[in-house]
């Protein structure tokens, strides 16, 4: 940009005082943003020969190039402050085209100015506050060099648009014309592209001051020679290809000073054609934006601050939803690893310690953007020394010692492992960059270690903030892991419990018996849910299905104490409605469960012809289903009663006890009881499922025997994902 200072005294001191006490703040915002129009003016037929993007945008598509410069002025709408047409006065660009450096004078903007005539107050009042300052100067005798031949005739006009409406204002124009000063401090250069490598032909004293290249210094070479090594070569090239497409382009890149300091600078190049449209010059616009980019990349970093703040939180809560819903210690450790890969790791390796008492951690878990990688992760482990205060850095945290963060891993496995070939070449495969070791802890205690790695070529380098990240995260595993494994504890002791509670399916002379429990997606091999065959002393059989309410070990428990009380009441000899009644009187009375479920029948012995006759009665519980050997199916639903535990002192002696049903199963019949963990879903429709378990039992062939019907219903109606036990029994009188 042209440094184009008045002759006169008075205005270099206002352009000295405005350099020591302007902020850039207080300039227009046009010195911060797009480029000034711009003209050139060839002196000689006072015509303007070129007008940049910003000076065509004044007159739109009003007038072609080469134009004189008063019916440019008409077309741009320029007037003086009184609203007089330019072409009626001694306007700016009359006088730079005669030769007269114009240091900043005001002009107005009428759009009414372009369709002829002078402008009235009315229509001066309504556009106040478009002002323009015009500041020109020919290119000969404002440079110490010399001046090239083609441009000695040429002049610069910069146009620069400002806000304010006191036009009337003596102290307010002044300062205005002080802005114009200072705004002449921009960059102008000029290149000619007929001749090789375009070379800059002419600079101003701006471009000097801005790069600390003389003229001399660059004069004849390329504007490349502000290029360094960080110069984005992306914008280079974008202006590369608007050259050689002769199209204007503004980039803001990094340039450096002949001290070799660098500077955001923006750049706007503009072609420049003659009369009969030949490309003659390149004029460049260049502007000093360090403060700028600089204020812009903090706020970026800022914003990339905060986003990586919110990505942190985001994993966090993922993580702890994912891992308090795992199922055990391995699975906590599983769903851990797929999280942070490849959110927070390329890849990811969990190891614990089995026993307080063990120092040989298990490799639980692996995870990997590339799956091929698991398994070297899994070899590494195996040849490394990660017992508890070993060697490695796995041994050390495991031993106690602080978390490792290694930023740069060395590049060859060689200077990693110089002693272990075999994991120096697993090492080098893994193509590993950046690591992490936290401890996995709880309740005080080191339970095992979350290993965090990235790979060569992209994986990010690891820093003090991804520490306190991953050490988040393994602490929420530790907790997690603890509690699975005192859970494991109690599990195992539930399964024992559960073991010794559920019955061995007797064998019945007559009968085929088949029994299955289904333990429910939450792990819990423990529950309320129970079935029993008991051949009783006077040759019947007693079948008997229920569901304590609860799923722990107090449910287990008072399920084990209410299958005792049934057999002890059935083996006496007691109707069905008697035995539920007194169980019902016992559990109210000794308070052994809140609620339960349940059906209880008796077999006769079989007549002479294989029939036996069914007494039943039913405590709440889902209606079993007897299949008849013709193929029709009944459901065993006459004569519910309330559950045990649900109404006081049902049954007692002062009123009405259960209520039996008596029929006849002919031979060739089978029996179906079960839980409601078989038709009972969450998200699904609790008769539908009935239905099917009625029709998949119908369609089994005639013949069938008990074992293949329960693996038949199990197969067609078990819920994909039990969300509660179930128990199935099934037996089938012989025939």
């Amino acid at each position: 940009m042209t440094d184009i200072r008045p002759a006169d005294a008075t205005v270099d001191a206002a352009a000295d005082s405005l350099a020591r006490t302007v902020a850039a703040a207080d300039l227009p915002k046009v010195l911060h943003g797009a480029p000034a129009a711009v003209l050139m003016i060839d002196l000689e037929r006072r015509e303007v020969v070129y007008a940049n993007a910003a000076a065509i945008e004044l007159t739109g598509d009003r007038v072609r190039l080469p134009v004189d410069v008063d019916a440019w002025g008409d077309a741009a709408g320029l007037t003086d402050l009184g609203g007089k047409r330019m072409s009626e006065t001694s306007s700016p660009l009359s006088l730079v085209a005669s030769g007269v450096p114009v240091a900043g004078e005001p002009v107005a903007v009428h759009d009414s100015a372009r369709r002829g005539g002078s402008v009235t107050s009315a229509q001066r009042e309504a556009t106040e506050g478009r002002l323009l300052w015009v500041t020109g100067f020919g290119l000969s005798g404002v440079t110490d060099g010399a001046v090239p031949g083609d441009l000695e005739s040429r002049a610069l006009v910069v146009f620069l648009q400002l806000s304010g409406t006191e036009h009337g204002d003596r102290r307010h124009l002044e300062v205005l014309r002080d802005r114009a000063v200072v705004a002449t401090e921009m960059s102008f250069t000029i290149t000619d592209p007929r001749r090789p490598d375009d070379p800059l032909i002419w600079v101003n004293p701006s471009f000097t001051r801005l790069t600390g290249y003389t003229q001399e210094d660059v004069v004849g070479r390329n504007c490349r020679l502000l290029q360094g090594p960080n110069t984005d070569r992306g914008a280079i090239d974008r202006i590369s290809r608007s050259l050689r497409r002769q199209e204007p382009i503004t980039e803001v890149l990094l340039n450096y000073r002949k001290d070799g300091t660098a500077y955001w600078n923006q750049v706007s190049i503009s072609p420049v054609f003659d009369g009969t449209g030949e490309l003659v010059n390149f004029v460049g616009v260049q502007n000093d934006v360090t403060e700028r980019v600089m204020v812009e990349q903090e706020r970026s970093a800022a914003l990339a601050d905060a986003e990586a703040a919110r990505n942190q939180l985001r994993l966090l809560a993922e993580a702890t939803t994912q891992m308090t819903e795992a199922l055990d210690v391995g699975d906590a450790c599983r769903r851990l690893a797929r999280i942070v890969v490849p959110q927070l790791a390329d890849l990811c390796a969990v190891d614990l310690v089995d026993r307080p008492a063990s120092t040989a951690p298990s490799r639980l878990a692996v995870a990997a953007r590339d799956p091929g990688d698991e398994d070297r992760l899994r070899r590494l482990g195996e040849l490394r020394d990660y017992r508890t205060g070993g060697t490695s850095d796995t041994g050390r945290v495991l031993a106690g010692e602080a978390p490792v963060l290694l930023s740069d891993l060395p590049e060859s496995g060689a200077e990693r492992h110089p002693d272990d070939p075999k994991a120096a070449e697993v090492y080098d495969q893994l193509r590993l960059r950046s690591a992490m070791v936290v401890p996995v802890r709880a309740r005080g205690r080191v339970l095992g270690t979350l290993t965090l790695l990235t790979q060569h070529p992209y994986g990010r380098r690891y820093g003090s903030r991804d520490l306190h990240l991953a050490a988040d995260l393994a602490g929420r595993a530790g907790l997690t892991v603890d509690n699975a494994r005192l859970y494991e504890v109690e599990h195992a002791a539930a399964a024992t419990l559960q073991r010794s509670l559920l019955p061995v399916v007797p064998e019945v002379d007559g009968l085929q018996v088949a029994a299955r429990y289904l333990v429910g997606a939450d792990g819990n091999q423990v529950g309320g849910d129970w079935y029993d065959v008991l051949p009783l002393p006077d040759g019947a059989v007693g079948i008997a299905v229920g569901d304590v309410v609860g799923h722990d070990l107090q449910a287990a428990a008072a399920m084990g104490q209410l299958r005792g009380v049934v057999r002890s009441y059935a083996w006496e000899g007691r109707g069905p409605g008697s035995v539920l009644d007194r169980c019902d009187q016992l559990v109210q009375g000794l308070e052994m469960a809140a609620m339960a479920t349940a059906f209880y029948a008796r077999m006769e012995p079989a007549g002479s012809d294989g029939t036996r006759m069914l007494r039943y009665a039913n405590a709440g519980h889902p209606a079993p289903l007897l299949l008849g050997p013709d193929g029709e199916l009944r459901r065993l639903d006459e004569q519910r009663s309330p559950m045990i535990g649900a109404v006081p002192t049902f049954g007692s002696t002062d009123g009405p006890g259960r209520a039996e049903v008596e029929l006849c199963c002919p031979a060739g019949s089978m029996v179906l009881l079960y839980t409601d963990g078989l038709t009972d879903m969450a998200g699904s429709d609790a008769d539908e499922r009935t239905a099917l378990l009625e029709r998949t039992l119908a369609e089994l062939p005639s013949g069938t025997d008990a074992e293949t019907a329960v693996d038949r219903v199990l197969t067609a109606c078990a819920p994909h994902r039990l969300r509660d036990d179930v128990a199935l029994l099934a037996i089938r009188i012989a025939g």
